[in-house]
């Protein structure tokens, strides 16, 4: 399992449109493949970085959620949203295995 993390640089002054693109997100993410943990926003300290985080089995699959993804009328108008209000100044992603499983067991 993958997961993947997704820093956003967001627009310190229209936070309001990162949530609406999180929402949407939302919906489109789980219904294209992905196991979506959340999208975060800025609350304290840093107004401008936010988070999108999800998993996925492996990147072949990544790539055939992609595919879904761009496909999707919600995934395109979000695609399309961000692009136009321009909200979103700066994307990474990141692909990380977990490597502290398994959790709380006796040393």
């Amino acid at each position: 399992m993958l997961t993947c993390v997704i820093r956003y640089e967001i627009d310190p002054t229209r936070p309001e449109l990162f949530h609406e693109y999180a929402q949407n997100w939302g919906q489109a993410i789980p219904r294209c493949g992905a196991d979506l943990i959340g999208y975060f926003a800025p609350h304290e300290g840093s107004s401008t970085l936010a988070y999108g985080i999800y998993n996925i089995p492996s990147l072949a699959d990544y790539e055939a959620y992609r595919a879904r993804l761009k496909l999707d009328p919600l995934g395109r108008r979000n695609y399309d949203f961000a692009r136009a209000e321009g909200f979103i100044r700066r994307e990474d992603r990141t692909f990380l295995k977990l490597a502290s499983a398994p959790h709380g067991g006796a040393t």
